[in-house]
């Protein structure tokens, strides 16, 4: 009895309807707790900028994605079979929700949209981690689940891309799940399986449905609540890459800290309104954004028996595309196929190391040398030739200019990537940083 009334003496309600609720509420859950640990006493320092703004809206894209799957999903069919029309029941399927559906347009171009705004979110997000170094000691695991987070990613888009059941899906699905077979002894049976027959079908498009609406989105969350929590644990990182927590005063409250919420909470409905002005902009006016959100061959229905002119992945796989294509040589009796794999997966496995690659004394780029800061402007150059590589035909020439050979330079930018990577732990030690202050810079 004691016990029981200690606990309740710590929830006290202001006599009110809502006050009792929540105490009643509070004393057989943990939320003023949770509230507090995570948002109006977690302390956040005093000096994020600009680029600590894609957090939040990475998580506010993934709550429209689901929120807009759920719809699509109400209406979809995942039948590869033909209707009376002649067409896939799939195919047909998305044209009925664009078409005929309460605003099924304005939900299927939200959620296709959604996709690339998602990537735009994430790159730019693991770009701020580089730039600043919050993959440094202690968050080595918020940087690692964040890695995960982005496979998990990459796995939600390409089985999501084949659902349309449009000209690219199937040839593009067709590619990559080819790409399986290059894998020694267990690749075409690895293959075989993720089809779930000889040829990408109705038992393909049906597992690509229930992994994509069911499985991934579990783990999704799952490791964006690890990532959260592994985050809130240890601090969040600032443009100075100082710990905050080194100097408290007397009450154990950081210095440099100010409480998440209400600062950075209303902070971020700013980028939020800002964000979303621009999203349904796209929304509404070039949801294909070129042929780059959704391409045009999509709009036709899959064909086995018309291979379009050019077969490449949606904007956000073609840098890593590039890499698989950049890998035309056999070494070591390994043919170049498999190699390409290796390149493919390899160039996103590396990043999950990156914590220990880096040994500079200092974390953030405004106090690292001019070796960091030039090496990494070369990187984010050649990540992106890598990815306008991806969307154009093999033998891609710049200009039309022999020189200007898309193949070589995808091969140069290529070995760039993972040499910048692998020779880090060398040269960030011989880079010559400035003196980092103790506490952090703001004005």
């Amino acid at each position: 009895m004691m016990v029981t009334q200690s606990v309740y003496a710590k929830y006290k309600s202001d006599g009110s309807f809502l006050g009792n609720v929540l105490e009643w509420f509070d004393a057989r859950f943990p939320l003023t707790s949770t509230w507090k640990a995570h948002l109006s006493e977690y302390y956040a320092p005093k000096n994020f900028n600009f680029w600590y703004y894609f957090g939040s809206l990475a998580l506010l894209v993934l709550a429209l994605q689901i929120m807009t799957g759920i719809f699509l999903a109400m209406n979809y069919k995942p039948d590869a079979s033909l209707n009376a029309d002649g067409l896939p029941v799939a195919f047909a399927s998305v044209s009925y929700i664009m078409n005929d559906v309460n605003w099924g347009w304005l939900i299927r171009y939200m959620h296709s949209t959604g996709a690339s705004a998602f990537f735009i979110m994430v790159y730019l997000h693991m770009f701020r981690g580089m730039l600043y170094g919050s993959y440094r000691k202690p968050r080595e695991l918020t940087w690692i689940f964040g890695v995960v987070i982005f496979v998990c990613l990459m796995a939600a888009a390409f089985t999501g891309y084949l659902l349309p059941w449009g000209q690219m899906s199937y040839w593009g699905a067709q590619v990559i799940v080819n790409l399986f077979s290059a894998i020694p002894f267990i690749g075409d049976s690895l293959s075989l399986w993720v089809r779930g027959d000889f040829v990408i079908g109705d038992a393909t498009l049906n597992r690509f449905f229930a992994l994509h609406i069911v499985a991934i989105p579990i783990a999704l969350l799952g490791l964006v609540v690890a990532h959260l929590l592994a985050l809130h644990e240890n601090g969040s990182n600032n443009p100075d890459g100082i710990e905050i927590m080194d100097h408290k005063d007397e009450k154990g409250i950081p210095l440099d800290g100010i409480p998440f919420h209400p600062y950075y909470t209303v902070k971020d409905i700013v980028g939020v309104a800002v964000f979303l002005m621009l999203f349904f902009i796209i929304v509404c006016y070039m949801p294909e954004g070129g042929g780059y959100f959704l391409e045009y061959n999509n709009f036709l229905p899959a064909d086995a028996m018309k291979t379009p002119a050019h077969i490449a992945p949606v904007w956000y796989f073609t840098p890593f595309y590039s890499m698989l294509r950049a890998m035309v040589w056999n070494f070591f009796w390994i043919d170049a196929k498999l190699w390409g794999v290796v390149a493919m997966g390899g160039g996103i496995v590396v990043l999950a190391f990156l914590p220990w690659l880096d040994r500079s004394p200092a974390k953030s780029i405004r106090y690292r040398g001019p070796i960091f800061k030039t090496l990494l402007v070369i990187f984010v150059i050649g990540f992106l030739i890598l990815g306008h590589l991806g969307t154009k035909l093999p033998g891609y020439k710049y200009f039309g200019v022999w020189i200007l050979d898309g193949d070589v330079i995808a091969q140069i930018f290529t070995l760039y990537y993972f040499l910048f990577f692998l020779t880090m732990p060398y040269w960030s030690k011989m880079d010559k940083c400035k003196p980092v202050p103790e506490r952090v810079t703001w004005k």
